[in-house]
């Protein structure tokens, strides 16, 4: 993976983690609402331990792809990350979000991952498309997509498990804009 750069907006900016972001990332984790709406391995509560294995690159998983504090005033309210698909995938990436409650509905989030995309856009250029899945009572977080043009994809009944139940998502996705007067690849 390429290095990972500090991404400035008007209402936060995104940087590397490190470890001594650890107390602010689990101040702001440590929530049942932000829990509710992560993946079903988002720790809860969420540990100045958990915080700190995930800030340290060393500890935390490749397999996370790039991994963003998003910080406000110096503190880290939350993380951006963006996870490209591998092999005949690869045109693909899955980006994920989230801020600590007390900053929600402020603008801090979808600017976010207006930064993130603009920047996949920029620099990945064999990406095609971003797609973020979302719990389907996730209205906060459509709203995030949809600020930043991404398009309801996909309804997916059934299709993940939280808290120890089945439940509905939505996948939004946002499009390369390619140059259709280019010639398609050979068969």
């Amino acid at each position: 993976m390429t290095a990972l750069p500090t991404l400035t907006g008007t209402h936060c900016v995104l940087r590397e983690l490190r470890v001594d972001d650890a107390p602010s990332l689990s101040q702001n984790a440590n929530n049942v609402a932000v829990w509710r709406n992560l993946f079903e391995g988002f720790p809860r509560p969420y540990t100045l331990a958990d915080a700190q294995a995930w800030c340290d690159p060393l500890t935390r998983p490749a397999s996370a792809g790039y991994v963003w504090g998003i910080t406000r005033r110096g503190e880290v309210i939350g993380c951006m990350g963006l996870r490209p698909d591998v092999g005949w995938l690869r045109c693909n990436a899955e980006v994920g979000y989230w801020t600590g409650e007390a900053h929600w509905r402020l603008g801090i989030t979808s600017e976010a991952l207006g930064l993130v995309t603009a920047w996949a856009w920029a620099t990945k250029p064999e990406l095609t498309r971003i797609y973020a899945p979302i719990f389907s009572w996730n209205e906060g977080s459509q709203a995030v997509a949809l600020k930043q043009g991404f398009l309801l994809e996909a309804h997916l009944p059934q299709s993940a498990i939280k808290d120890g139940r089945v439940i509905d998502r939505v996948q939004y996705a946002s499009y390369r804009k390619i140059d259709t007067a280019q010639p398609s690849p050979s068969k």
